[in-house]
């Protein structure tokens, strides 16, 4: 559970509380254009996401939930659900996978699945309020129909929070195999006293060679400023990932070496404040695929904070030469759209500082700022555009679902300078390339406003409230070329 979300789902857990879930219903949920998903029933929602590959299979496990986590006393009440797909274009939804079933269960956290022969095998936390206090300890379940339904295994829980670990800061596990055969298990912990007060997130490293007996060995990584949560853990074109989340924000460092030494990168291109807790999964031709899940607005306002559970978000992970990390939008599961012709384009500023001619859009504006503008758009659609800077520029970029110059919509900016991408009320840092030509692909679907630059880095955000038809194009300080506009309608 993220901790930035904490406040909020608390809010929520007031009297009649959400429980669990008995009434999801798999054979009424979309089954193409999956990003975005959540639940078709409203009350319904995606919280962490396990993505796992298999045998030609993407397996998406996710929390299901009611009430923004306050089901079962503001514990949780989660279970996983199960959606499927061979391609990511097409996908089958499952009834619940793992779900609660004794009085002591107060919700089926986060975990992984590993899959040996024809079993599989789901580790996972199991949250418990004993004596007034919350505790968070292992159990694990087995599958013998591929991962549909799990039959939880003796004795459960099979392991407790070591003695230096808090006890109600002890999930999240992620299991895997080395080349050697062993399994592995890296678990979210917090130190009960660490080298220095406030670093005390770590994770807890368990070995095994028959996933049933498990010892503590090192820990691959320590000295975190909260736990690290629903860590993920890969090898990749012989570079060692290791991912983990901190208030929802998804970090990760990259090594040679199977456990580091960790190095740090320059750029953490999973970090989208509105995207929480990305995991992976591989893909077919060498892909990999990392799914998040969008918290919901507190009250369904622009500037409400966030609350736990939400909508699905997936994107395609990029590998550089130097083994950095980067994202760009997984087009088999973007919303259908269909091409619109260009409406007019019009020089909202003096004359001198804009002109349209041959599709290509210049703004000069070198003293103030230059604006053009587009009307009579859909509400949902989806744009591309090349933007090529011709000098350096304060910021520039859109103005999106504007009505007139006074409510101008969402700020969409693109800052050089800062290195900076800012969508509306959030923004994402070191975006490198900003004074070359840059390619943007946006997305407005319903309340979700969803931007990639250059194909490599992304941003998301959730803005319910405007919903103009016009669009501006701004230049300030600088002046620059937009060109290679197409604009597509959403269904």
């Amino acid at each position: 559970m993220n901790a930035k979300l904490l406040i909020a789902f608390m809010l929520t857990c007031t009297n009649g509380a959400a429980q669990v879930v008995k009434d999801y219903n798999p054979a009424i949920q979309r089954t193409t254009h999956l990003q975005y998903f959540k639940p078709a029933e409203e009350h319904l929602f995606t919280g962490d996401c396990m993505p796992y590959y298999h045998n030609g299979t993407f397996y998406l496990y996710w929390l299901l939930d009611e009430g923004h986590h306050s089901g079962l006393g503001g514990l949780g009440g989660h279970q996983w659900a199960l959606s499927t797909s061979k391609d990511l274009v097409h996908w089958e939804h499952y009834p619940v996978a793992l779900g609660i079933d004794e009085e002591w269960e107060k919700s089926i956290c986060t975990g992984s699945v590993i899959a040996e022969g024809n079993t599989f095998y789901a580790f996972y936390s199991t949250r418990v309020k004993e004596d007034g206090q919350v505790h968070e300890q292992l159990s694990y379940a087995k599958s013998e129909d591929g991962g549909k339904t799990f039959v939880k295994q003796q004795p459960n829980p099979f392991y407790y929070a070591p003695e230096e670990c808090v006890s109600r800061d002890f999930r999240d596990p992620k299991v895997f195999k080395d080349k050697s055969g062993t399994y592995h298990l890296f678990i979210s912990g917090y130190q009960k006293n660490p080298p220095l007060e406030g670093f005390g997130g770590y994770l807890v490293h368990l070995v095994s060679d028959d996933l049933k007996n498990w010892k503590e060995v090192e820990s691959p990584l320590t000295g975190q400023v909260a736990t690290p949560e629903c860590s993920d853990y890969f090898e990749w074109n012989g570079w060692y990932y290791l991912l983990y989340s901190t208030g929802g924000d998804t970090y990760y460092v990259k090594s040679r070496q199977p456990y580091g030494p960790w190095e740090y990168p320059e750029t953490q291109a999973l970090v989208e404040q509105w995207a929480s807790v990305y995991k992976t999964a591989p893909f077919k031709d060498n892909r990999r695929i990392a799914v998040a899940y969008m918290p919901c607005r507190s009250h369904g306002k622009d500037y409400d904070g966030p609350i736990w559970g939400g909508n699905m978000l997936l994107r395609e992970l990029l590998q550089a030469e130097d083994g950095n990390l980067y994202t760009r939008f997984l087009s088999e599961v973007l919303p259908a759209s269909t091409p619109l012709e260009l409406p007019e384009i019009k020089i909202e500023s003096d004359a001198r500082t804009g002109s349209y001619a041959n599709g290509e859009l210049r703004l000069d504006a070198k003293n103030g700022v230059g604006v053009a503008s587009v009307s009579g758009l859909p509400v949902d659609y989806r744009l591309s555009l090349d933007i090529v800077p011709l000098e350096n520029y304060d910021e520039l970029c859109l103005f999106a679902r504007a009505t007139d110059n006074r409510h101008r919509g969402y700020k969409l900016e693109l800052n050089a300078n800062k290195e900076s991408v800012f969508l509306h009320n959030t923004g994402i840092n070191t975006v490198k390339d900003l004074r070359k030509p840059i390619h943007v692909d946006l997305i407005l679907e319903d309340e979700f406003v969803d931007m990639c630059v250059n194909g490599k880095r992304c941003i998301v955000n959730r803005l319910p409230e405007q919903k103009g038809q016009k669009l501006f194009f701004f230049i300030k300080n600088g002046n620059a070329l937009f060109k290679n506009i197409r604009i597509e309608s959403i269904r």
